[in-house]
């Protein structure tokens, strides 16, 4: 063995660990942040829709549309790693209401999926279809390189409008319960 470099240890992943409940975790903490921006717009008196439509700057998407990507991200991931269909959900939610119908129905969706479906996932063939042309991955890479920072991206987007627009939460309200 070389001090240079050390033996590479096999590690076992398991992926629906790693996977489904760090999603849904993120969604319901998503959720509550939703509940607090609208006791906020509630007990203050202001239109939904300026909460809804919030932006951190201009060419950023708004609040309603990083829910959208949070739970698009999350349900693609499940179907792609466990091989299943991909739900298509339309992005038509107008209201604190519907995001959380949204949040709810994805998480529905994740929790159906069969946690042996998700064996060898870590390995699976992952292709993603962007404008730009095809991304491919392993199913680790794919959550661990891709899935994982793009649903945290938009969750803490979505926490970085509600609070730059007044209301009252902090680290442990992103971070949600135990």
């Amino acid at each position: 063995m070389s001090l240079l470099a050390p033996e590479k240890t096999a590690v076992s992943v398991d992926m629906y660990s790693m996977t489904v409940p760090v999603l849904v975790r993120a969604l319901k903490n998503l959720s509550h942040l939703l509940d607090k921006a609208e006791a906020h717009v509630e007990d203050n008196g202001l239109k939904p829709e300026d909460m809804l439509g919030a932006r951190l700057i201009e060419d950023m998407l708004a609040l309603v549309n990083q829910v959208q990507l949070a739970t698009d991200t999350a349900k693609g991931a499940v179907a792609r790693l466990a091989g299943v269909e991909n739900p298509s959900f339309a992005d038509i939610e107008t209201t604190f209401d519907e995001l959380h119908q949204r949040i709810d129905k994805t998480i529905e969706f994740i929790n159906s999926v069969d946690r042996d479906l998700f064996d060898g996932a870590e390995t699976r063939d992952v292709t993603l279809k962007v404008r730009s042309g095809d991304i491919h991955f392993k199913g680790y890479d794919y959550l661990t390189g891709f899935v994982l920072p793009n649903l945290f991206f938009h969750v803490t987007t979505a926490y970085g409008i509600i609070r730059h627009k007044g209301v009252k939460i902090g680290k442990l309200d992103y971070l949600g319960p135990r």
